[in-house]
């Protein structure tokens, strides 16, 4: 900063700027606002008059070279009600100053890239464009209730503390984009609840080093640009992409930021549930979350080109129970989730739902998930036959003590195969369902042996068969010919000592290659247990 000034004001200034000098050095806000509240709208078309403007070439000045503080005072820069005309160029400069203005009205845009600020206050502001890309902070950003005509811009800045732009609405630049912060680093927390985008919202590689939330926010694309566009965006905590209670009274007028928003589970007295509301696709892929990534009700309108799209993120909890979009695709492609805690519901139909290569470890359902709904979540997945989610969710299920539902599980993979399959394999699927379901229940073979068993054990009973050999053969017995036919490889001693003529040899025949045929299916399904353990 260069030398400051002589303690007087310069000449030239307005009776307005002077006092705006004079309040400067003492640290006092310069309140130029109407008694009238009807008249200190900033977002009004009606106009200000001369006697509440300031040149913002003034302002400049007295930012980054303004008079030295009056003794026991710190200078800063307060304004209220306040119309700054022309353009603010703060480019490159370092303001130590403290910046506060509320209720303000710029007549052009704001240009403040590569600045160095301690901390910068604007609440309520109507602000034409915020150029402020490479900008520093040492301490917070806020810019709540503005309202921002083309765009902010905010590439690579580095956010000391909080970032906090709650309500704010922002409408598009020439190029769609109403937020563009890629690349920003904020070091604490960013509130971006109950804010309006006509654009897309840009947080490519962008850091947050405590959590992220859009609580009750409502985005809108622009053109062919994504609503919310943040591949690579890096949260230490929690991502919220959820609903916020808001007075039903005053809507989303709440008081200032960061605690004028309620955000709990549980509703007071005259609030309403804003959800999140997204128009338009959303892009999360290798964004990386400590905590979570938090859906609570989200919506998510999309047309059937757009995605939700969470490709190879990385996060300990995934909460799904937003509610189901009618249109576009969920895509879970790679991602690696410790806890999946989601709702029926939530998840889209056939082809609206990708999990290629989807890792997760725990099942958490908000509500009931039976088994079936289940399955029917993993077909959705796989229009085309995809073994990998099915044997992903029965690890899961067998991890979590729910051995059954895990074979119930595989057995849909193997029926979902064998529609893939050739006619001859097709058949032989078949009868290894109807028979043993695959071995996956291997009570119905046995229950089939003893049919067999049964069967042939009564229909041998009227038979007096011809032994091979006269003098050397055992007593006939119906049950332990039958029995010995049916098992394979086993000798109990009766089938080759006796001779059957006619039918009873064809049916002697058929009970030993329905023995052979179950002993294959259980072999089968013994080794897939087997590979499976």
């Amino acid at each position: 900063m260069t030398e400051p000034l002589d303690d007087g004001p310069p000449d030239g200034l307005s009776r307005t700027e002077v006092d705006m000098w004079n309040a400067f050095r003492n640290g006092s806000t310069h309140d130029l606002s109407d008694p009238n509240p009807l008249l200190n709208d900033p977002f009004s078309p009606r106009p200000w008059g001369p006697e509440r403007s300031v040149r913002a070439s003034i302002v400049a000045r007295l930012l980054l070279s303004g008079p030295p503080a009056l003794p026991g005072r710190v200078a800063a820069l307060k304004l209220r009600g306040v119309q700054i005309t022309g353009t603010l160029k703060l480019a490159g400069g370092s303001i130590a100053p403290y910046v506060e203005l509320n209720g303000c009205r710029f007549d052009s845009e704001v240009l403040m890239p590569e600045a160095h600020f301690t901390t910068v206050r604007m609440v309520g502001c109507a602000i034409p464009r915020i150029e402020a890309a490479r900008l520093r902070t040492e301490g917070d950003l806020h810019l709540p209730r503005c309202r921002i005509e083309h765009g902010i811009r905010l590439t690579d800045a580095q956010i000391g503390t909080d970032l906090l732009i709650n309500q704010i609405h922002v409408r598009p630049d020439r190029r769609g984009r109403a937020i563009t912060a890629d690349g920003m680093s904020v070091a604490q927390d960013l509130q971006a609840e109950l804010i309006e985008t006509y654009g897309e919202f840009s947080l490519r590689g962008a850091k947050v080093g405590v959590s992220l939330s859009l609580r009750g926010s409502r985005l809108r694309a622009a053109g062919e640009r994504r609503a919310l566009n943040a591949p690579q965006l890096s949260v230490e905590r929690t991502l919220y992409l959820t609903g916020a209670w808001v007075s039903e009274s005053t809507g989303n007028q709440g008081a200032t930021p960061p605690f004028g928003i309620g955000s709990a589970g549980t509703p007071t007295r005259g609030t309403r549930l804003q959800p999140f509301r997204c128009h338009g696709g959303v892009r999360l892929d290798d964004g990386r979350f400590g905590d979570a990534v938090d859906l609570h009700r989200a919506r998510f309108v999309l047309n059937a080109r757009e995605e939700l799209s969470l490709r190879r993120i990385v996060t300990p909890e995934l909460r799904f129970n937003a509610e189901r979009p009618e249109e576009g695709r969920v895509v879970l492609n790679g991602a690696k989730i410790v806890t999946l805690v989601d709702l029926a519901a939530s998840w889209p139909g056939p082809g609206g739902l990708a999990m290629g290569g989807f890792v997760y470890e725990n099942l958490v359902p908000y509500e009931e998930f039976p088994l079936g709904r289940r399955l029917e979540w993993v077909a959705s997945a796989t229009p085309e036959y995809s073994p990998e989610p099915y044997e992903r969710l029965a690890t899961v299920l067998r991890n979590s003590g729910e051995d059954a539902d895990a074979r119930e599980v595989l057995l849909a993979k193997q029926r979902r195969r064998r529609e893939t399959l050739p006619l001859a394999a097709k058949l032989w699927g078949y009868l290894q369902d109807w028979t043993v379901a695959y071995g996956y229940r291997p009570g119905r073979a046995a229950l089939w042996m003893a049919v067999l068993w049964a069967a042939g054990a009564v229909a041998f009973a009227q038979v007096d068969p011809t032994p091979l050999k006269a003098d050397e053969h055992p007593q006939w017995n119906a049950a332990l010919y039958a029995l010995d036919l049916l098992l394979p490889v086993i000798d109990l001693g009766q089938e080759s000592y006796w001779r059957l003529d006619g039918a009873w040899q064809w049916t002697s025949t058929a009970l030993i290659l329905l023995g052979w045929i179950l002993a294959t299916t259980v072999a089968a399904g013994a080794s897939r247990l087997l590979r499976r353990g």
